[in-house]
C-alpha cells in the first residue's frame, strides 16, 4: 500500500465503523416510548454523512456542511440525538478544527448547535427533558471542536519551533561565513601593512647602501645591518600572521573534547601594540624621515585589538608619508582620554594646490578606515591647509 492510499483506507475504515453504529443508534428511545416504526431513514442519512467523511481531507468545509444537513434531518424526523447518530458530524467538526482556523471551526460548531437545539425543541419528542435537548448536542459537538483546535495549535507550535530552528541554523551559517570573510579581510590588511612597510624600508635602505658604499663604507655597513633586521621582520611578521590563522583553523577543526592539531599549543607570537610605537618610529630613520612621537594623558589599559589597530594605522600612515609625501619629518601624537585614544599622524609636506582634501582611493587608506571601524572607532584624513597630510583616529579603550 502506498503512502497516498493509507490515509484513504483509514478514512474508509472510520466511515464504515461509524455507519455500523447507525442501526442501533436509530433504535434508541426515551424510557417509556415506543421505538420508531421505520429506522431506515436515520440509517440512510447517517450513511450519507459517513460517505461524506471520505472527502474531509480536501474539502473540510463541504464535508462539515453535508454532515450538518444530515444531522438536522435526523433531528427533524424525531430521532434521539446520541453519539451513535452524531458520530459523522463529530468527526467532521474535529477535522474542520484541525484543518482550518479557530474562527471557522467555532462558527460551524455554534451554528450547528443552534440548528440542532432549535430543531429538537420544535420537532423533538414532547416528553424529552429540556436539559437533554440542549446539553446533549452542545456537549457532543463542542468536544470534537475543542480537541481539533488543541491538535491544530500543537501542530502550529511544532511548526513554529521547527521554523525557528531552521532560521537559527541558517543564521549560524551566515554568521560563520561573515566571520570568515571578516577574518580574511583582517589578514589581508595585516599582510598589506607589514609587506608594504618592510619592503619600502628595505628598498630605501638598499638604495642608501648603493649610494654610500664607495665613499662611506662604514655607514653603509651599519645600514646593511639595519637592512638585515628589516628583512628579518619582513619575514617574521607575515609568518606570525599566517600562524595565527593556522592556529585559529586548527582549534576550530578540533572536535569538542578532542585534542587540537599538532603545534596549536605553541604560545602565540606577541602582537605589536602601543609599546612598540617608539621602535616603529625609529625604524624610519634610515629612510630620511624623522618621526617625533608624543604621548599625552594618563595611560590606561587598552584592549589588544585596539592597541594593534593603533599600531597598524600609525605604520600605514608613516609608510604613506615615506612613499608619497616627500616629507623629511612627521609627527605621531597619542592622547589618552577618559574613554579612548586619539591618534594623530601628520607630516610637513608643502601645501597642495586647491582640490579635494580627503582622498578615498588606495588600499592603505581603505585599510585604515576598516581597521578603525572594526573596533568601533572612527577616522578622518586629508590634506591640511598649511601643508602636509593628517590622519586622526579616535579609538575606544575596548572594541
Amino acid at each position: 500500500m502506498t503512502e497516498d492510499q493509507r490515509p484513504r483506507a483509514a478514512d474508509a475504515a472510520l466511515a464504515a465503523a461509524l455507519f455500523a453504529c447507525s442501526p442501533p443508534g436509530s433504535l434508541i428511545t426515551l424510557p417509556g416510548d415506543d421505538p420508531p416504526t421505520a429506522r431506515w431513514p436515520g440509517v440512510l442519512l447517517t450513511g450519507v454523512a459517513c460517505a461524506a467523511l471520505l472527502w474531509h481531507r480536501g474539502r473540510p468545509r463541504g464535508t462539515a456542511a453535508v454532515t450538518i444537513a444530515c444531522a438536522v434531518a435526523v433531528s427533524t424526523l424525531g430521532y434521539v440525538l446520541t453519539a451513535l447518530l452524531l458520530g459523522p458530524l463529530m468527526v467532521a467538526l474535529y477535522w474542520l478544527a484541525v484543518r482550518t482556523d479557530r474562527r471557522t471551526a467555532n462558527t460551524f460548531a455554534f451554528s450547528t448547535i443552534a440548528l440542532l437545539v432549535g430543531t429538537g425543541l420544535i420537532t423533538g419528542p414532547d416528553d424529552e427533558p429540556l436539559v437533554l435537548k440542549v446539553l446533549g448536542p452542545t456537549a457532543w459537538l463542542l468536544l470534537p471542536t475543542a480537541l481539533g483546535t488543541v491538535v491544530r495549535l500543537r501542530g502550529d507550535h511544532l511548526e513554529a519551533v521547527r521554523a525557528r530552528a531552521e532560521h537559527a541554523e541558517r543564521t549560524r551559517e551566515e554568521e560563520a561565513r561573515r566571520r570568515v570573510t571578516e577574518e580574511r579581510m583582517r589578514i589581508a590588511r595585516d599582510l598589506h601593512d607589514v609587506v608594504a612597510h618592510h619592503l619600502l624600508l628595505a628598498n630605501l635602505q638598499a638604495g642608501a647602501v648603493a649610494r654610500m658604499l664607495p665613499a662611506r663604507p662604514e655607514e653603509a655597513g651599519r645600514i646593511v645591518a639595519d637592512l638585515s633586521g628589516t628583512t628579518s621582520s619582513a619575514l617574521r611578521e607575515p609568518k606570525s600572521t599566517v600562524g595565527l590563522l593556522r592556529r585559529h583553523t586548527d582549534n576550530t577543526a578540533a572536535p569538542p573534547g578532542g585534542e587540537a592539531a599538532p603545534g596549536s599549543d605553541r604560545p602565540p607570537t606577541p602582537t605589536p601594540g602601543l609599546a612598540e610605537l617608539p621602535e616603529l618610529a625609529a625604524s624610519f630613520r634610515h629612510t630620511g624621515l624623522t618621526v617625533t612621537l608624543t604621548v599625552e594623558g594618563d595611560p590606561r589599559p587598552v584592549a589588544a585589538g585596539v592597541a594593534l589597530t593603533a599600531y597598524r594605522i600609525t605604520q600605514e600612515a608613516l609608510t604613506n608619508v615615506t612613499k608619497h609625501a616627500g616629507s623629511r619629518s612627521a609627527g605621531v601624537r597619542l592622547v589618552h582620554t577618559h574613554d579612548g585614544l586619539v591618534l594623530t599622524i601628520t607630516d610637513d609636506a608643502p601645501p597642495r594646490p586647491a582640490g579635494p582634501s580627503a582622498p578615498s582611493g588606495g588600499y592603505g587608506l581603505i585599510g585604515m578606515r576598516e581597521r578603525a571601524r572594526s573596533v568601533g572607532g572612527r577616522i578622518r584624513m586629508g590634506h591640511r591647509p598649511e601643508g602636509g597630510f593628517e590622519v586622526v583616529a579616535e579609538l575606544p579603550v575596548r572594541p
